[in-house]
């Protein structure tokens, strides 16, 4: 079975930074989420969460401005802080970031900021945190496309986005029950007021999505390439097939479906939707000029951060460490070369659904 997490060590913040580019925009959402909370009204506890925080270092900038702005408008006002993920994330690795520990990240560090109380949890999204009416905002961003469990095994392809038929709607269907047990659970979460800002992975109003906003797809190219070390006999059937992405891709309509059903269990829970959109965000680009080279190692560098332990999951427990690493090696300089071959073909663009939640008195 898969456990979902993101390589660690850092790693997963330093290669995938540009997700900070995607993070950095829901800024002005976050603001007028802030004025919506009118926090200077109260002096009682201020609770703040970052869902599927990873090791924090993508989201590091935003909260730092959010946390900034919201002592400058309530100076007394105590904060907390909790970064959630799940228990295989490298809460190290956050932790000393957090308190500026982190080599070469040392400035990026929260501990300067007064009367702020950082904490973590192991929870996962897909369950209740924290204790009812308590948290004034969450925050969330690429992260509420992994779901609760595989509800189906793909055959000929290692992620539900390009997948058709029974399976996909297998996906399709997990997904929203997933949703709404994570808004649910959120809508008990949440104080009178509370504010929700989410930046989730999409498939927009013209149909594209992260991966698959240049001529070559993203999945299709790792699906390809893990299904050529099957055919030269490297892995076998099962681990094949096991390689799949516990994830799914909304469409903005399925996003909405819950807020815009009036009798549905998230209207009827009090959370409405105050802003939906999608967005569409330029990552590093191949430029006439660059080295090919360099500009793979850089895309495949990104890519293994999050979708590594889906592959080397799928092989064999019992296969030596060692082996199940060269596998895993030899799988991404594929992937590596393929890009180094036709560099323009992979668009790095992420392609996102911004929301502004709010919890209705």
């Amino acid at each position: 079975m898969t456990e979902i997490r993101m390589r660690g060590d850092g790693y997963y913040s330093t290669h995938c930074s540009s997700q900070g580019l995607v993070i950095d925009r829901a800024l002005p959402l976050i603001l007028q989420a802030l004025d919506a909370l009118d926090p200077a009204s109260s002096g009682t506890l201020f609770a703040i969460a970052d869902f599927g925080a990873a090791d924090g270092g993508t989201s590091i900038g935003l909260l730092r401005t959010l946390l900034s702005e919201l002592r400058a408008r309530a100076p007394d006002r105590p904060i907390t802080l909790t970064h959630t993920d799940l228990p295989y994330n490298d809460f190290s690795a956050l932790f000393r970031l957090v308190h500026g520990l982190l080599p070469g990240r040392e400035h990026e560090g929260l501990q300067d900021l007064r009367g702020v109380f950082s904490f973590a949890s192991g929870t996962s999204f897909h369950h209740q945190i924290f204790p009812d009416a308590t948290l004034s905002l969450g925050f969330s961003a690429s992260a509420m496309h992994w779901l609760s469990r595989l509800p189906a095994t793909l055959e000929d392809h290692v992620h539900a986005v390009t997948a058709s038929g029974a399976v996909r709607d297998a996906f399709a269907a997990q997904a929203a029950a997933d949703w709404e047990t994570i808004l649910l659970h959120r809508a008990r979460e949440l104080v009178p007021g509370g504010q929700l800002v989410f930046a989730n992975f999409c498939i927009d109003e013209v149909g594209r999505y992260s991966g698959a906003t240049g001529e070559r797809n993203l999945f299709q190219t790792l699906a390809r390439l893990w299904r050529a070390l099957h055919e030269d006999g490297t892995i076998t059937s099962d681990e094949l097939h096991r390689a799949t992405f516990v994830q799914y891709y909304r469409t903005i309509a399925e996003f909405r479906s819950p807020f815009d059903d009036p009798a549905s269990a998230v209207s009827r829970a009090g959370l409405v939707l105050e802003h939906c959109s999608s967005v569409l965000t330029p990552l590093e680009q191949f430029t006439e000029g660059q080295d090919a080279a360099a500009y793979a190692r850089i895309c495949v560098s990104s890519l293994r951060a999050f979708s590594e332990s889906t592959f080397l999951d799928a092989l064999e427990p019992g296969r030596p460490q060692t082996e199940r690493q060269a596998i895993i090696d030899r799988f991404y300089a594929a992937y590596e070369a393929d890009i180094a071959a036709a560099p323009k073909a992979y668009r790095r663009e992420a392609v996102h659904c911004f929301m502004r939640v709010s919890k209705v008195v």
